[in-house]
C-alpha cells in the first residue's frame, strides 16, 4: 500500500516525470472542457438540443474530479489541512453541486437556488492557478508590496470622497448628483476611465473638474501596475543573486562575492 501511495503520490505531485505531466495535462483539458459544457449548458437552445449529452458529460468529469479530490485526500499527510485549504475546497465545489443537483434537483421546489449551486461548477476553472507557476510569484510580489497598495487605495478612496463631495457642491440634482455617495459613484467611474455617462456635470467649474479627474485616472491606473512590477523584479533579482553564490567546499558557507578568492568564513581557497 505505500508502494501504491507513494506512486499516486509522483503522479498527482510531481509535475516533472512523466506520468505526473500526463495527469497535469488531462486534468487542465478536464477543467476547461467540464466549465465549457457548464457554458453551453446555459444556453436554452443549445440545453434544448444537447441536454441528455451535456448531463453525461457532467457526469463523466465529476467522476473524474471526485476521484481526483479523494486521491488528494489519500495521499495527503495532513488531510484535514489539504480539505480546508483554498484548493481543498475548490475541488470540493467542483464535485458537490452536480451531486446536489442530481440528488435534489427533481424532489425541491426551490429551483433557482439549486440551478446557482449547480453553475458553481464554474469555479473549477480556479483549479487551473495550481498549474501555473508564475502564480506563486505573483503572489510573493503582492505580498511584497501589500503596504504600498494599501496606502495607493486609501489616497484613492480619500480623493473620490473629497472630488465625489464638491460635484455634489457645484452640480445640481438634475445632472444626478442627487448624493454624496452617488457623487462619490460618480468621481470612481471617472477616475478609471469608465465613464457610463448615466451621470454628467453641466456646470463649467463642474466639467473642468471632471476633466482634471479624467487625467489623474491614466497616472493612478500606472501605479499599482508598477509597484507590483518592481516587487516582481526585486524578487527575480534576489533570486538570481543567491542562486550565483560561491558555496565554500570546505565549511558549506555561501558568499555573493563573485570575485572573492578565499572564504570569508574559513579562509578555504575558493
Amino acid at each position: 500500500m505505500n508502494t501504491f501511495k507513494n506512486k499516486l503520490y509522483h503522479i498527482i505531485f510531481e509535475a516533472d516525470t512523466k506520468a505526473g505531466k500526463l495527469f497535469d495535462v488531462v486534468l487542465i483539458v478536464a477543467i476547461i472542457a467540464s466549465v465549457i459544457v457548464v457554458m453551453l449548458d446555459s444556453v436554452a437552445e443549445l440545453n434544448a438540443k444537447y441536454g441528455q449529452l451535456f448531463i453525461l458529460l457532467e457526469i463523466g468529469f465529476t467522476i473524474l474530479f471526485t476521484l481526483e479530490y479523494f486521491a488528494r485526500i489519500y495521499i495527503s499527510e495532513h488531510k484535514l489541512k489539504y480539505i480546508f485549504s483554498f484548493f481543498g475546497i475548490v475541488d470540493f465545489l467542483s464535485i458537490f453541486p452536480t451531486y446536489f443537483g442530481f440528488i435534489f434537483g427533481t424532489k425541491s421546489t426551490a429551483l433557482i437556488t439549486i440551478r446557482t449551486l449547480r453553475l458553481l461548477r464554474v469555479f473549477r476553472v480556479l483549479k487551473l492557478i495550481g498549474f501555473i507557476s508564475e502564480a506563486s510569484e505573483l503572489k510573493k510580489a503582492l505580498k511584497a508590496s501589500k503596504r504600498k497598495i494599501l496606502v495607493f487605495l486609501l489616497a484613492v478612496v480619500s480623493l473620490v470622497t473629497v472630488m465625489g463631495t464638491l460635484m455634489y457642491m457645484i452640480e445640481s440634482v438634475d445632472s444626478g448628483f442627487t448624493s454624496i455617495p452617488r457623487s462619490i459613484y460618480w468621481a470612481i467611474v471617472t477616475l478609471t476611465t469608465v465613464g457610463y455617462g448615466d451621470i454628467a456635470p453641466s456646470t463649467n467649474l463642474g466639467q473642468f473638474i471632471a476633466s482634471i479627474i479624467m487625467i489623474l485616472g491614466y497616472a493612478i491606473i500606472a501605479v499599482p501596475t508598477g509597484i507590483v512590477s518592481t516587487e516582481m523584479k526585486t524578487l527575480k533579482e534576489n533570486e538570481r543573486n543567491r542562486n550565483d553564490m560561491i558555496v565554500c567546499k570546505n565549511c558549506d558557507k555561501k558568499t555573493s562575492e563573485i570575485n572573492a578568492n578565499f572564504c570569508f568564513n574559513c579562509g578555504e581557497r575558493l
